[in-house]
């Protein structure tokens, strides 16, 4: 039996498209999906349909104009966050996956980024079973969580790195990533919060995939659907679903900006030597690590150098291209 919702959707129409199997499912319009997506982050999806669609697009899959029409309705769901002034447009990591083998040197990028003077929004989850979260790491080093856009303009003023639970920057989203937890399974909300533009100004978007199939669907979403308008994006095989560079090898990085795809890094071979990398992935080992690397006592990983190399360059290109169109 579900729960009552108030001023409920009709979903049934749109369960019926997706929901007849991998060869037998249709996908939806950009609309219809914006629609239904709005609905489901209203809460007026009941619990049944709500099971029902998730579960039917974990078996299809997201098609482009699909995730289109999520990343409509899910921006339109929180306050946009206003990007600080300054030589470089904000870089956008999302974290929702941590690590369960290697370490998690995803606070080592964007604290290095944030000493070369960018500024760097991460969001995702606090805690995670099994992994250990980019958040739990940054609480050991002492950077304090933002819950508010005042903490995040405070942050940004103290030329320090970001980190917003998504409960604080988007509760909606937050909400249906939480059902993860009563079904099992992973549903497209966790495609979307690593993929959303959270800034009203043009971002970097540091994005990451998991499995081979999702490379050509967000490559296409990234050059034919996302607006341009909106900054660029990095595109990446995740380490272990971090977007931060493997430190044992590089992995191919492609650039996503004025809707063409250019690879910035080539997948590299693994390497003969392995790194000093941290004895344990602890939160606090790897924490006492990444801060011995930003003293110079260990060496930075050359892959993730590189990719703080190419961050900052684009982040200073997007806001050249602003910069020149405000003044247009």
């Amino acid at each position: 039996m579900t729960n009552p919702v108030a001023n409920p959707f009709p979903a049934a129409r749109f369960i019926k498209e997706i929901g007849r199997g991998v060869k037998g499912a249709r996908s939806l319009s950009r609309c219809d999906a914006q629609q239904l997506y709005a609905a489901m982050l209203e809460g007026r999806v009941s619990d049944l349909e709500m099971g029902g669609i998730m579960l039917a697009m974990r078996i299809k899959g997201e098609a482009v104009e699909e995730l289109a029409g999520f990343l409509d309705a899910a921006e339109a769901s929180f306050d946009l966050l206003p990007a600080p002034a300054g030589g470089y447009a904000p870089v956008v990591i999302p974290s929702y996956n941590g690590s369960r083998q290697m370490p998690n040197l995803t606070p080592l990028l964007a604290l290095l980024l944030a000493r070369a003077g960018a500024p760097v929004l991460i969001h995702g989850v606090t805690a995670d079973p099994g992994r250990i979260t980019t958040a739990e790491i940054l609480r050991e080093m002492g950077y304090p969580f933002c819950h508010t856009q005042h903490d995040v303009a405070t942050q940004f003023a103290n030329a320090a790195p970001v980190f917003m639970p998504i409960e604080n920057l988007a509760p909606r989203l937050s909400a249906l990533l939480a059902l993860r937890r009563v079904l099992g399974v992973r549903n497209s909300t966790h495609t979307v919060v690593k993929i959303m533009q959270p800034f009203a100004r043009p971002a970097l978007r540091l994005s990451s995939y998991t499995h081979p199939e999702y490379l050509n669907t967000l490559t296409e979403y990234f050059t034919t659907v996302a607006p341009a308008a909106r900054g660029d994006v990095f595109l990446m095989r995740g380490t272990e679903g971090e977007t931060v560079a493997n430190a044992r090898r590089a992995q191919q990085i492609s650039w996503m900006h004025q809707n063409t795809c250019s690879v910035l890094v080539q997948k590299q071979a693994p390497v003969d030597e392995m790194p000093p990398l941290p004895v344990s992935r602890e939160a606090a080992v790897t924490a006492s690590w990444i801060a011995a690397a930003l003293r110079g006592q260990q060496p930075v990983p050359a892959p993730i150098l590189e990719q703080v190399e190419h961050c900052l360059l684009v982040s200073r290109q997007i806001r050249s291209r602003e910069a020149a169109s405000d003044g247009a």
